[in-house]
């Protein structure tokens, strides 16, 4: 009987304790809109060894027409190139992958035009490189003839990019 009159005292207590009451109050905090990135870059210029469509050296200019998608063209001592860029994270810094096309030398220089995808990697800052395979179009006169004639060669660059 003792028992049963702690445990009837103990559930009163316990019932009419605040420790277990629930205050249902509902925070609000105003959405604000996320800040533009104004200092987004759009745009980097690349120099350095066989840029600018596999010249010795040369110059690229690509621009972002979307957060990955980009377009390129550059030159440098006689060759000349385009691209088509998808860059894997979104901004100009990144790593892409490339469709491309090469024309190097001009008139009697003109060794050969390719075609083709690479990879180009770029790091957080500056370096920047670039490795790919490309279908050989047309020949010029000044293609070395071999024994050996291969219808795609590799292709690669190396150099320096610099967001503007």
């Amino acid at each position: 009987m003792k028992k049963n009159i702690l445990l009837i005292a103990f559930c009163l207590a316990a019932s009419v304790s605040f420790s277990q009451n629930v205050v249902d109050t509902v925070y609000t905090t105003p959405l604000t809109k996320p800040e533009p990135l104004v200092d987004l870059k759009t745009k980097a210029i690349t120099i350095g060894f066989l840029q600018g469509g596999g010249s010795l050296i040369g110059a690229d200019l690509e621009v972002l027409l979307s957060d990955r998608l980009g377009i390129q063209g550059g030159m440098g001592m006689f060759a000349y190139g385009f691209g088509l860029n998808y860059h894997l994270k979104p901004g100009i810094n990144s790593s892409f992958l490339s469709f491309s096309y090469w024309h190097q030398g001009l008139g009697n220089t003109f060794v050969q035009s390719l075609i083709g995808p690479s990879f180009v990697f770029r790091a957080k800052k500056i370096f920047t490189f670039q490795i790919g395979i490309g279908a050989i179009l047309k020949r010029g006169p000044a293609y070395v003839v071999s024994d050996v004639e291969v219808p795609m060669i590799m292709t690669y660059s190396v150099g320096l990019y610099f967001p503007i």
